[in-house]
């Protein structure tokens, strides 16, 4: 039997989404992006485990493969659904950094300075491709550090070990329907959504 990938729930409603995230994105996109987008790389998963049930590895070679191709679009809708559960699980709230004071305090350490943190984080965040995201991350198996990650598409520059505890979606589709070509503007209104309390639980269960 195949594994089956979860649509895992946000912390609030779609009714709750629309009004907890209006200040980041239009109501439109809140459900357009979590009920198409969103659920669409999970059912693509499961689409995926039943494929490779049935491939023939006898196949396999670097040009064309059905092996190939359902191994490459693993990670992609992987990525992409990962991701999101860590998008939503983070927005929601008022911004107040004060609110996450372990994550905070290891951000200022690793940074210098909050300020300095929130600067170099929008600055990946608007350099990552049409398709990309800005990550903050903890290198967990490596450096151990904090680290804001570029990564293009949902997997191209994604570190080995790392857990995303941040990540702003900046695909075009997370904030054209309300700031249109704004993406600098898009990412000031996400920062000032974050739920630093889910954000601080978060950077607890990870880091030792």
């Amino acid at each position: 039997m195949a594994y089956e990938w979860k649509f895992k729930a946000r912390p609030y409603s779609d009714d709750e989404a629309k009004t907890l995230l209006k200040g980041v994105i239009s109501p439109e996109t809140s459900d357009w992006h979590y009920n198409k987008h969103h659920a669409g790389y999970v059912a693509a998963l499961n689409t995926i485990e039943k494929g490779l049930a049935t491939a023939d590895r006898s196949k396999a070679n670097g040009n064309y493969s059905e092996i190939g191709e359902l191994k490459r679009r693993q990670t992609w809708n992987h990525g992409g659904a990962l991701l999101h559960d860590v998008y939503w699980e983070v927005l929601g709230g008022d911004g107040d950094p004060s609110k996450g004071p372990d994550v905070k305090k290891a951000i200022e350490r690793e940074f210098g300075s909050f300020e300095k943190w929130v600067e170099d984080f929008k600055a990946t965040a608007l350099s990552a491709k049409l398709s990309g995201w800005g990550v903050l991350a903890f290198d967990m198996l490596y450096s151990g550090r904090l680290l804001n990650v570029l990564v293009d598409e949902h997997h191209y520059g994604a570190m080995w070990g790392a857990v995303p505890l941040i990540p702003c979606d900046v695909f075009e589709h997370a904030y054209y329907h309300k700031d249109g070509a704004g993406r600098a503007t898009y990412i000031d209104n996400f920062m000032k959504n974050l739920n630093w309390e889910r954000i601080n639980a978060r950077y607890r269960k990870y880091v030792k």
